[in-house]
C-alpha cells in the first residue's frame, strides 16, 4: 500500500512543489485548497507520477471541511501517514490600519487552520501510533517584521500550539512526529495575490529561495523527523538576531519596511483572504530572476543541537585548563615551602 501524504494549500507555490515531490517518491497524494480550476489542473499533473491522487475542495479554515476532507482520504487513498499544514493568507498593511475583521480571517486560514489540520490527522495517526505532521511556518514566526502584524502573530501561534502538542505526545509516549519548518522569502504566487492595501506592490527581499527548496525540506523532515528545520540561509539569521540580540534585530526589521514594497504603484488588492484569486499560477512567482536555485541549503534541529554541544564542550574544556593553569603556581609555592 503507498505511503498517503497529505498537503493543504497544495495548488499553488510551496504547497503544489510539495505535492510534487511527494508524488515523484512514489507517495499517494491528497491536495486540499479552494479553487476548483486548480485543484483540477493539481490532479492532472500529479497523476502522471503514477500514483493516486484526490484532489478536495475545501476551506480549511472550516473545521468540519478539515474533518471530512481527512475522513475521505482515509476511505479514499488509505491511512494518512504524513500531514502537511500549509494553507496561509496575509494582509500587508500597517498594523493599526488592518480591520478587525481582516485580523480573524489571517488568524483561522494561517493558525487555526493549522490547528484543525492536526487535529484532523491525529484522529486517525493516534489510533495507529504513527504518522507525521508537519507545520509550515516562517522566519517571521521567530523575528516579526512590519507590515505583516496578523501573519506574524498567527505564526508565532502555530509553534506555541505545536510544542504544547509535542509535551502531550510525549507524555502519553505517541510516537507521532511534530515539525516545524521555517521558510524564508520564497519565489510563488504568494506575492502576486496577498490582500495589499499600501498602494505599493509587495515585493520580495534578497536573498529569495526556490519553492523546490522548501519542498524538499518538508519531506526529508517526514522522512527524517526532526522537532525544527530552518530553510534558506536569511531564516537561520534570523533566529540567530532574535536569540542573541532582540533589540538589534528589531531595528533592522524596522529598517525593511521599504525593501518589503516596490516602486510600482497598485491600487488596493483584494487578494485571495476570502475567495481564492482565480486562474493559473503554478509553483513560481515573478522573482525568478533573482532566485537561488539551491536545494540543500536547510539546517535542522538536530545539527544545531550537536553544534551547541560541541560548543559547549570546548567551553568546558577551555574553563578546566584554565582552572588547572591558575592552581599551577599555587602548587609550585606549595612544594618550595615544604623543602
Amino acid at each position: 500500500m503507498a505511503r498517503v501524504a497529505v498537503v493543504t494549500g497544495g495548488t499553488a507555490g510551496i504547497g503544489l512543489a510539495t505535492a510534487h515531490r511527494f508524488a515523484a517518491g512514489g507517495w499517494s497524494v491528497a491536495v486540499v485548497a479552494r479553487d476548483p480550476g486548480r485543484l483540477a489542473a493539481a490532479e492532472r499533473a500529479l497523476a502522471a507520477y503514477g500514483q493516486p491522487v484526490l484532489a478536495i475542495a475545501a476551506d480549511v479554515a472550516d473545521p468540519q471541511a478539515v474533518d471530512d476532507a481527512a475522513a475521505r482520504i482515509e476511505t479514499e487513498l488509505g491511512p494518512i501517514r504524513t500531514w502537511v499544514n500549509n494553507a496561509m493568507s496575509t494582509v500587508v498593511n500597517p498594523a493599526d490600519q488592518i480591520t478587525p475583521d481582516e485580523y480573524r480571517r489571517v488568524t483561522e486560514t494561517t493558525y487555526l487552520s493549522q490547528v484543525y489540520g492536526t487535529l484532523a490527522a491525529l484522529r486517525y495517526m493516534k489510533r495507529r501510533n504513527r504518522g507525521a505532521i508537519i507545520q509550515v511556518s516562517s522566519g517571521l514566526a521567530i523575528r516579526a517584521a512590519p507590515l505583516q502584524a496578523p501573519y506574524c502573530a498567527a505564526k508565532f501561534a502555530v509553534s506555541g500550539f505545536t510544542d504544547a502538542l509535542r509535551c502531550e505526545l510525549l507524555h502519553d509516549k505517541v510516537a507521532v512526529s511534530l515539525s516545524v519548518v521555517y521558510l524564508p522569502a520564497v519565489n510563488t504566487p504568494q506575492f502576486n495575490w496577498a490582500r495589499n492595501r499600501t498602494g505599493h506592490r509587495q515585493y520580495a527581499p534578497d536573498p529569495v529561495f526556490d519553492p523546490r527548496l522548501c519542498a524538499e525540506a518538508i519531506v526529508y523532515t517526514v522522512e527524517h523527523p526532526r522537532r525544527e528545520v530552518w530553510v534558506g540561509r536569511s531564516s537561520m539569521m534570523m533566529a540567530a538576531a532574535q536569540a542573541l540580540a532582540p533589540a538589534l534585530a528589531d531595528r533592522k526589521a524596522a529598517s525593511m519596511w521599504s525593501a518589503q514594497l516596490s516602486d510600482t504603484t497598485i491600487p488596493d488588492m483584494q487578494g485571495n483572504l476570502y475567495d481564492p484569486v482565480p486562474g493559473e499560477v503554478g509553483i513560481d512567482g515573478r522573482f525568478t530572476d533573482r532566485m537561488k536555485t539551491t536545494r540543500g541549503e536547510f539546517v535542522t534541529s538536530r545539527t544545531r543541537d550537536l553544534a551547541v554541544g560541541g560548543l559547549a564542550g570546548l567551553a568546558l574544556l577551555g574553563l578546566a585548563a584554565a582552572a588547572v593553569a591558575a592552581t599551577r603556581p599555587r602548587r609550585a609555592a606549595l612544594r618550595g615551602r615544604i623543602r
